[in-house]
């Protein structure tokens, strides 16, 4: 199993002192947790992509492109790139730079993007934008595998042998799909027999649980190989410490805080406490022996070989983050990694290529 630290960068008060850090140091904060990562021994760093308050993710590339020249051996993953919402072309350009900066460390995973307000900015409507999302896929993944491109598209100019520059470093570069609760990204990643990755945050496991099955018959309908799937989950939240009881009471403030956020700004509440938190969520809460087979309860249910924790105190003291992540290194990570296998694909970069040769469709 590999594991991933993941930030969608929220810039907003602490939710258990009510500081907020201004945005240069919000922005250190990133990339400092990036270089922790490396060091304690994650496989990834990801960053999402957000253009709404209280988000300052709206420029991942920019973000990543930092963490590359600041790490060495770490992927660098987006979660998610909101292909809905941008020109496939650009897109392509960024990311194709990225992958040479980084050389060959980047891993996308792909999504329409949540939020009305970011829609409205763009113009994307909810009528449109899986079209959109689909369709920003399509020629985004043809730009990476070919010299010139053709592309009759409704929702950019189309494009005509089109070439685009720098030719990329991985050939190809991998691209999960994120799904939350819908099934139009699943069928997607399901058609061209690419990875997917279920957010597994919002709820308890059911619903994620039905759209990955959905996601493997989809797979065999088209024709793949069952033995190469890959699936990523995530969880809602990280506190890993030396007894369950301790583990319980250092998180119930920060529950308590979110829980009173949540009624206060009008957001379902799915979770009344934290022992349900704890117990029904995929929040990985307890001691390592807890966090373990919680994951090992999620496996037995998903099959996934990717697991993604939050890089992010939210709330907990910095200290305590820490210590938490490095005992999930220490305690819990080395038996995942022993039970669990890895994804069925090299997880080091495939490449390099060159603008030379003829990139592999």
């Amino acid at each position: 199993m590999k594991f991933l630290a993941i930030t969608l960068i929220a810039h907003r008060p602490d939710p258990v002192t009510g500081v907020r850090k201004t945005t240069q140091d919000r922005f250190r904060e990133v990339l400092d947790s990036a270089v922790l990562a490396e060091e304690l021994g994650f496989d990834g760093f990801g960053v999402g992509e957000r253009h709404e308050r209280p988000f300052i993710s709206s420029s991942p590339t920019v973000v990543l492109g930092h963490i590359a020249a600041l790490t060495r051996r770490i992927r660098l993953f987006t979660a998610v790139t909101t292909l809905s919402l941008l020109d496939p072309v650009r897109a392509y350009e960024d990311y194709a730079t990225l992958d040479h900066l980084s050389r060959g460390r980047l891993e996308l995973i792909i999504g329409k993007g949540n939020g009305t307000a970011q829609r409205e900015l763009f113009q994307v409507t909810p009528e449109d934008q899986w079209d959109r999302n689909a369709e920003s896929y399509e020629v985004f993944r043809a730009l990476w595998r070919q010299d010139k491109v053709t592309a009759a598209t409704r929702f950019r100019p189309p494009l005509k042998d089109a070439e685009v520059w720098p030719r990329p470093y991985q050939r190809p570069v991998r691209v999960w799909h994120g799904s939350a609760t819908s099934k139009e990204s699943v069928d997607l990643a399901a058609r061209h027999g690419d990875p997917l990755f279920s957010a597994n945050v919002t709820h308890p496991i059911e619903p994620y649980a039905a759209l990955i099955g959905y996601y493997r018959e989809r797979w065999e309908f088209h024709g793949h190989d069952p033995a190469k799937i890959a699936v990523g989950a995530g969880t809602a939240g990280l506190l890993v410490t030396r007894t369950s009881q301790e583990a319980v009471e250092v998180y119930r403030p920060v529950f308590e805080s979110t829980l009173a956020y949540q009624r206060q700004s009008g957001l379902p509440v799915v979770f009344e406490t934290v022992e349900d938190f704890v117990e029904r969520s995929s929040a990985l809460i307890g001691s390592p022996q807890q966090v373990v087979d919680k994951v090992h309860r999620y496996h037995d249910r998903f099959g996934h070989t990717v697991l993604h924790v939050q890089a992010d105190a939210n709330g907990l003291p910095d200290a305590r983050h820490r210590a938490s992540l490095e005992l999930f290194q220490s305690d819990v990570a080395p038996v995942l990694r022993r039970d669990i296998p890895d994804p069925p694909f090299a997880w080091e970069p495939v490449g390099p290529g060159t603008e030379e040769e003829p990139a592999h469709v």
